[in-house]
């Protein structure tokens, strides 16, 4: 199967991902006892989800008794430009960089669905494949096969690619070659824990996300707790302060895939621009962006709080105008919005 695997590696290389490792699926560590913890501090919030097959996301073997090898692919999506400085754009919204273009699930699936088709005509066995959807530790499985280490951020660090990384996974049937699995190459750096507007990390390698901005403006359905409003900035849909700040960064690429790179109407967009889109605007403005998912009303919250975090008196009108909103969401963000604005220009 050696050489095999080069083959697998030079196909992954020509669909896109940068790097490709391959481990064992009972390679999990301590991570359900890990898991478990998480769970049991509260640390996932309204995110229920992942207390569901908790078993799976312990064992994948639980999840597909059959699968013996599994293809662990990573592709880069580092921006061309340093996240951090459109943080003192206040009167623009700021978006994450993984999504300022297409979903990259989507992405990535039609590109394992082909790598998939490959191995199976070119090897045989059965595979399945996945992408950030499925009750599956992927980050534990990416530093198993040796792509990278969870950084003290708990997000995947890579010697060469840095940490602005997709991952995707092939279960296979087939026993491949497996890698060396990666070390913890953190040190004592601790960058991605002191940037953190909101402190969400209890301690390195936590991650407690109810005080996450990422966890905040995309998963958390209703209004944000009010002393961490001001925290968020004008961040409307996640944050990357700390995956900006890793030093790791220095040996990224920036990214290839065209459908990575920020549409020009979503690097700074105008606050009061976003916070008029009807729901019917949101849906076509964002009918390929991960950020279709939240939906037009927690979006326009995200954006009404960086309205009154802003310091912009003239984004009162706009704000105000919402405060009427038939959801209670967004009305509360606009009064919310108001009132801090009205509050700053007074004093």
């Amino acid at each position: 199967m050696n050489d095999f695997k080069h083959q697998l590696i030079t196909r992954a290389q020509e669909e896109g991902f940068v790097m490709t490792r391959v481990c064992r699926p009972d390679t999990v560590g301590a991570f359900p006892t890990h898991l478990k913890s998480f769970l049991a501090s509260g640390y996932h919030g309204e995110m229920d989800w992942m207390e569901r097959r908790i078993e799976w996301r312990s064992d994948p073997r639980k999840m597909w008794s059959d699968v013996r090898s599994i293809v662990m692919l990573a592709e880069n999506y580092t921006p061309s430009f340093d996240p951090l400085n459109r943080l003192g754009w206040r009167d623009r919204g700021v978006i994450s960089v993984y999504a300022q273009n297409q979903d990259y699930h989507q992405i990535i699936k039609k590109k394992l669905k082909r790598l998939a088709h490959w191995i199976i005509s070119q090897a045989g066995g059965e595979v399945k494949i996945f992408v950030d959807t499925a009750p599956i530790p992927e980050k534990v499985l990416g530093q198993a096969a040796g792509l990278g280490w969870q950084g003290k951020h708990t997000n995947l660090v890579s010697r060469f690619l840095g940490n602005w990384i997709f991952l995707g996974s092939i279960f296979s049937t087939l026993h491949l070659e497996t890698d060396e699995p990666e070390i913890d190459h953190c040190g004592s750096c601790q960058a991605c824990l002191n940037i953190c507007p909101t402190n969400a990390f209890p301690e390195p390698y936590q991650l407690d996300a109810r005080r996450c901005i990422s966890y905040l403006t995309i998963e958390h359905k209703g209004p944000v707790p009010e002393e961490l409003r001001p925290l968020i900035g004008n961040r409307i849909y996640g944050c990357d302060d700390c995956l900006a700040v890793c030093p790791w960064n220095k040996f990224a690429e920036q990214a290839h895939e065209s459908g990575y790179l920020a549409r020009p109407e979503l690097k700074a967009p105008q606050l009061a621009y976003l916070a008029k889109l009807t729901d019917s605007d949101f849906r076509r403005l964002f009918s390929s962006s991960p950020i279709k998912r939240i939906g037009r009303n927690r979006f326009i919250r995200n954006v009404l709080y960086a309205i009154g975090n802003s310091g912009r008196p003239k984004l009162s009108d706009v704000a105000r105008e919402l405060a009427s909103d038939v959801n209670y969401v967004v009305a509360d963000a606009a009064k919310w919005a108001v009132k801090r604005l009205s509050f700053e220009h007074q004093n």
